[in-house]
C-alpha cells in the first residue's frame, strides 16, 4: 500500500484497481475480505448491469470489477423536459442490476430511475435489481412536526410500484427505511471501506470514535468495536425545526483531551454540524480531528466550512460524485465502494450470503 502524487494513472495492483481522490491514488482496494465471489462464463450471459446518468463514473468502476460492460441505454430529455429512455439490447429473461443514486438534482434523478424501471419491466426483464449506493428523501423517514409527509416511504413504494424486485442500498439514513419498501432489500455499510483507510492511513493509537448526534451512536459503536474497541464519544446537538440545516447548541458527552477523534456519519450535507462538532472537540482538548461519511451531499456552503475548519481530512465514498470544486481541496479524501458492490452484486446473483461481507 502506498500513495502516489499527481494525475491517477491506469495502473492496477494485485488484488484489482486503484482507488483515487483529489491528487492522490491508494493502490489497493478497502475494505473487502480475502475471498471474493466468482462469476462463470454462463453466469455473465445471464447478468446485465445498466446506468442512468446520476453517478456514470462508479457504475462504469463496478460494471469492470464484475468484468461487464455496461448495458445500451438511451436517456435522452425531450425540450420540454420530459425524458425518452429505450433499452438498446435483449434483457429478456435476464437479471439486470439497475445502478442509480438519487443525488442532486434528487427529483430528476428518482424519476429518471423509474421510467428506466419501467422500461426494463416492459423489455421482459427476468428480476430488476435497483442498486442505489445513495438513497435521496432518506432524511424524511418520520414525522418530526404536524402535517408533514414521511417521503422516504413514498419513495420506496414508487420504486415498487414501478416494478423493482429488489433494491441494493448503501448506508441508508435510518434501518427503518428497510421496513417501507414492499420488495426486497440488501442494506450493506460502507464501514469496512472506511475502516480499512482509518487502519491503514490514520491508525488505532489513541482513538476516540465520535458521533456527531445521539442516533448515530449505534453507528460510533460499530466503528470502534471494529478499530480495536476505542471509546467513543457523542455530540449533543439541539436543532431548529423552524429553520432547515442549522445548528442551536452542542455539548460534547465524553473523553476526548490528548485523543485523535474521527467523527463518523452517513452523509454530510452542508457540513455545519461536522464543522461545529469538530472545533467543539478541539476545544475540548482532542490533538487532531478526522471526519469521515459515506455519503458526501456537500451542497451549499460545504466547500467553504471544511476548508475552513479544524478537520484534518475528511473522508468520503464515491457514492455521490464530487463537484469539480472539490479538486482543489486540500483536505477531502475519497475511497471508492465500487469493489464493494461489484461483491455485493456477485453475491446477491449467485444466492450467496451478502451480510457475510461484515463477516
Amino acid at each position: 500500500m502506498r500513495f502516489s502524487k499527481g494525475k491517477a494513472s491506469k495502473q492496477y495492483s494485485p488484488r484489482g484497481r486503484i482507488c483515487t481522490y483529489m491528487s492522490e491514488v491508494i493502490m489497493d482496494i478497502l475494505g473487502l475480505p480475502e475471498s471474493l465471489t466468482k462469476l462463470t462464463a454462463d453466469d455473465s450471459k445471464q447478468i446485465k448491469i445498466f446506468s442512468g446518468r446520476a453517478n456514470p463514473l462508479l457504475s462504469k468502476e463496478i460494471a469492470k470489477e464484475l468484468g461487464l460492460e455496461l448495458g445500451k441505454i438511451k436517456i435522452k430529455p425531450f425540450s420540454d423536459g420530459e425524458l425518452y429512455v429505450q433499452i438498446q439490447e435483449s434483457v429478456r429473461g435476464c437479471e439486470v442490476f439497475l445502478i442509480q443514486p438519487t443525488n442532486t438534482p434528487v427529483n430528476e434523478n428518482l424519476v429518471e430511475l423509474l421510467i428506466i424501471i419501467d422500461a426494463l419491466r416492459r423489455a421482459s426483464a427476468k428480476t430488476i435489481n435497483v442498486v442505489m449506493p445513495y438513497f435521496g428523501y432518506a432524511r424524511q423517514d418520520r414525522k418530526a412536526a404536524g402535517r408533514e409527509p414521511i417521503t422516504s416511504k413514498l419513495v420506496a413504494k414508487l420504486i415498487g410500484e414501478a416494478g423493482a424486485d429488489r433494491v441494493l442500498c448503501l448506508d441508508l439514513h435510518s434501518e427503518q427505511i428497510i421496513g417501507f419498501f414492499d420488495t426486497l432489500v440488501d442494506h450493506v455499510r460502507a464501514m469496512p471501506v472506511l475502516n480499512d483507510y482509518i487502519r491503514r492511513f490514520i491508525g488505532l493509537d489513541n482513538l476516540v470514535i465520535v458521533s456527531p448526534d445521539v442516533g448515530g451512536v449505534s453507528r460510533a459503536r460499530a466503528y470502534a468495536k471494529r478499530l480495536g474497541d476505542a471509546p467513543i464519544a457523542i455530540v449533543d446537538k439541539r436543532r431548529s425545526y423552524d429553520e432547515q440545516n442549522v445548528i442551536e447548541v452542542m455539548n460534547v458527552i465524553g473523553d476526548v483531551e490528548g485523543k485523535i477523534a474521527i467523527i463518523v456519519d452517513d452523509l454530510v450535507d452542508t457540513a455545519g454540524t461536522v464543522c461545529k462538532a469538530a472545533e467543539l472537540i478541539r476545544s475540548k482538548g482532542a490533538l487532531k480531528v478526522y471526519a469521515c461519511a459515506t455519503h458526501g451531499v456537500l451542497s451549499g456552503p460545504a466547500y467553504e466550512r471544511i476548508e475552513a475548519s479544524t478537520i484534518e481530512e475528511f473522508i468520503i465514498c464515491d457514492s455521490i460524485p464530487l463537484n469539480p470544486v472539490w479538486i482543489q481541496s486540500k483536505k477531502m479524501k475519497q475511497v471508492s465502494v465500487a469493489p464493494f458492490l461489484a461483491e455485493a452484486i456477485r453475491r446477491i446473483f449467485t444466492g450467496d450470503s451478502v451480510s457475510g461481507l461484515f463477516d
